[in-house]
């Protein structure tokens, strides 16, 4: 299962409230169960991350990774959310991410964001937008919901 994470993934890892699933996520990363997929965005947004958050994308290798860019198609399908009201324009940053991932068509998108992300309403915009452009719909969830519960 390819997996994108968005930063408040990597930040749930040092909340209280989300740190359990976030690590078991990251677990099953290390351990080759899923495939972690990022983007350029989220290591922007890193940058002005404490140092604790910061280093967490450290203790995986390159190979371990795939960092997706922030290309000129995933920007155009970000502005079309925007146009589409799936967020307002204070939200672009959370529309290039799941632009990011539907562009490199993963299985499913990990988030914390319940406003902007994980939210019904907004998923179903999402996705009526990458169906109009020709892109496959896309699953977003909390990673609780996609850890394997089996192993616990």
């Amino acid at each position: 299962m390819r997996v994108y994470v968005d930063t408040s993934v990597i930040g749930g890892c040092c909340d209280e409230e989300f740190s359990f699933w976030s690590l078991k996520l990251f677990e099953e990363f290390r351990n080759e169960l899923k495939t972690m997929l990022s983007s350029e965005l989220t290591l922007q947004e890193l940058e002005q991350a404490p140092d604790n958050i910061k280093c967490i994308l450290n203790r995986f290798t390159a190979e371990q990774i795939e960092i997706i860019p922030i290309t000129f198609q995933v920007l155009r399908l970000a502005e079309s959310y925007v146009y589409e009201h799936a967020v307002g324009k204070g939200s672009i940053a959370d529309a290039q991410h799941i632009a990011a991932a539907t562009v490199a068509r993963v299985d499913v998108v990990a988030s914390w964001n319940f406003k902007h992300i994980v939210n019904l309403r907004r998923i179903q915009l999402y996705n009526a937008v990458n169906l109009k452009q020709g892109y496959s719909v896309i699953d977003i969830r909390t990673p609780r919901e996609i850890v394997n519960e089996e192993d616990l």
